[in-house]
């Protein structure tokens, strides 16, 4: 529900997102992989980026909960996938855990778009933007004709933007750039889930968690979530899971 952050709350029902079913997954995965994140990757993904059977999917903050969820899906749909991301470890996490085809650091990639080159030899199809900025000028580099950009986040950009101008290459290459909210979607979420649940049960859903104890350093954890220090969903767990003594 949206009770905000606490460790109990009292609701009409009117709050309830969804009930959820205990025992079939652990429960935590209810706040990410069957929950926002994992809803913005299907559709996301599904519905806006329209991947086809050996395309090239390129996907920023690829570690991510989102993202690491939308590099997955891809691999169901058959495409070559490629994760960009800001650290060693998590281009670890990319290639053995979400089982990118090839993932890139750009922290200390020299030269992103010549790095791009090499990882995506034949071109871009559809790139799952959470960053925007510098990352994404240079993935815009490598478009194919007929490539679908999904717009879902912008935290790589300041409060004004400045660098390349994208109109050129999605003019030539015919491109669909489009801005994904999840909460278009909010009515169709059991959908999603529905689908996602079944991949998670069957363990072909990997998940990475990070989480703290105590609401008290719920600020603290979230400071580290937005200087990208996190490895996996950032939980604040408040209290014991059912049947815990």
């Amino acid at each position: 529900g949206r009770q905000g952050w606490r460790e109990w709350a009292i609701s009409d029902g009117s709050d309830i997102d969804r009930k959820i079913r205990p025992g079939r997954v652990p429960i935590s995965t209810h706040l990410h992989v069957l929950g926002i994140n994992g809803i913005t990757a299907y559709f996301g993904l599904t519905e806006v980026g329209e991947p086809k059977k050996g395309e090239t999917v390129v996907v920023s903050t690829a570690a991510g909960s989102v993202g690491s969820l939308v590099g997955q899906i891809a691999k169901f749909e058959g495409c070559r996938t490629v994760g960009l991301t800001g650290s060693d470890d998590k281009v670890d996490h990319c290639l053995r855990l979400f089982a990118f085809d090839a993932a890139l650091n750009y922290n200390t990639s020299e030269d992103l778009s010549a790095s791009l080159a090499e990882a995506c030899p034949n071109g871009v199809d559809v790139y799952f933007d959470n960053v925007g900025g510098p990352i994404s000028d240079a993935v815009m580099q490598h478009l194919n004709v007929g490539a679908r950009i999904v717009v879902c986040g912008t935290m790589g950009m300041g409060a004004s933007p400045e660098g390349p101008r994208y109109n050129r290459q999605i003019l030539v290459n015919r491109a669909r750039m489009q801005g994904f909210l999840v909460f278009d979607h909010w009515h169709r979420r059991g959908e999603a889930v529905d689908v996602l649940e079944g991949w998670l049960a069957d363990g072909r859903l990997a998940y990475l968690e990070d989480i703290t104890n105590d609401l008290e350093n719920a600020p603290d954890t979230l400071c580290r979530l937005l200087a990208g220090q996190n490895t996996g969903k950032a939980l604040i767990r408040v209290g014991k899971e059912p049947g815990e003594h």
